[in-house]
């Protein structure tokens, strides 16, 4: 008696059908329309997110080939490559498992757009170098929690440990322009050259608007202290890459060469967070720091509310923006201050 258990034939592991030409263009061209409809459907944010992916891939690549002294083809998504991108991840950009788990998604998603065959073993090794990280607290609580507000001694601390060459310039006048204007890293990666107008008194410089927030005009004076002025960080930085319009901040790779696009918001807040891990400041700073480092700062030099929301352009009753005011205040006239104790 036959059991219900007995393989039939087109269970059987038999070995793959031979395909003719015709069958086979037309199951190429069934592949090609499956990508371009999900590519269609896909959301706007997750492109976004797949594109910062992949330009951290590029930057990965960048890194390896420091170390090694041979650049690999970003094409090249091997078993290899991809376990090493997760460790490079988790060492050396401090990223939470969570964002890691995402990134390998992007990258291989991408790739595969791309007509890049990512073997399936790839994808697998590299979840299972992730899978311990995702059980370690500490580093499941990256990123998490309210952003460090950094402090002109930090912002000194980070000009002292700056790195040479041009990179170093970009990476201090970012920052300090950042802290300037109190700029949200995405505004921060849609400044523009010609938007940054050189006065006497500093910069006047309009931030564009990002994520249906409207521009703003600021100005940014010059600092008393040489090392942390965001009007002669910038300036210099203009001067050495030579430019005069459009974006304000561009990419450079590990050779000096400085290409045309903007910056990302992520990786202007890499930048930030990157020099102040390599400065040893002692909390993490993030793009956000350099934000809230502004309020505090400003608020504790007694200037006032209405002065500073429109530099950061948060709302009137911005819970946020009273938080930071609030936290400013803490110490002024605090309530046990000389009451007879």
């Amino acid at each position: 008696m036959s059991s219900d258990l007995t393989p039939t034939p087109h269970q059987s592991d038999a070995a793959p059908a031979v395909r003719d030409a015709a069958t086979l263009a037309v199951l190429a061209a069934m592949e090609q329309a499956a990508e371009q409809h999900l590519d269609a459907i896909r959301p706007n944010n997750t492109k976004r997110g797949y594109a910062n992916d992949w330009n951290l891939w590029g930057e990965f690549h960048d890194w390896l080939a420091q170390q090694t002294g041979h650049r690999l083809a970003l094409t090249d998504v091997t078993k290899g490559t991809l376990v090493g991108f997760v460790v490079w991840l988790d060492t050396i950009k401090l990223a939470a498992p969570t964002s890691i788990d995402r990134r390998i998604t992007g990258v291989t998603v991408t790739a595969r757009g791309m007509g890049v065959e990512v073997p399936k073993a790839a994808t697998v090794a590299a979840r299972q170098a992730l899978k311990p990280m995702k059980n370690d607290p500490e580093r499941m609580a990256r990123g998490r929690g309210k952003a460090a507000a950094v402090t002109p001694e930090q912002l000194r601390q980070m000009n002292a440990a700056v790195a040479d060459g041009l990179a170093g310039l970009r990476d201090r006048a970012l920052w300090l322009m950042a802290f300037g204007i109190a700029g949200r890293s995405a505004e921060v990666a849609a400044l523009r050259t010609e938007a940054i107008v050189h006065v006497s008194q500093g910069l006047e410089v309009n931030v564009p608007a990002v994520k249906g927030r409207p521009p703003r005009d600021v100005v940014v004076s010059y600092g008393k202290n040489v090392d942390t002025c965001p009007v002669r960080a910038w300036l210099t930085w203009r001067a050495a890459a030579g430019i005069t319009t459009g974006p304000a901040f561009l990419p450079i790779d590990v050779w000096g060469n400085m290409g045309d696009r903007a910056l990302s918001p992520e990786a202007c807040r890499e930048i930030i967070a990157r020099n102040a891990e390599r400065a040893g400041v002692a909390v993490r700073l993030t793009g956000h720091s350099m934000r809230s480092g502004f309020i505090t700062t400003s608020r504790k030099a007694g200037k006032r509310e209405e002065k500073i929301r429109a530099q950061s352009g948060h709302a009137e009753n911005s819970p946020a923006f009273w938080g930071y005011i609030r936290e400013a205040d803490k110490w002024t006239d605090a309530a046990s201050e000389d009451i007879g104790l």
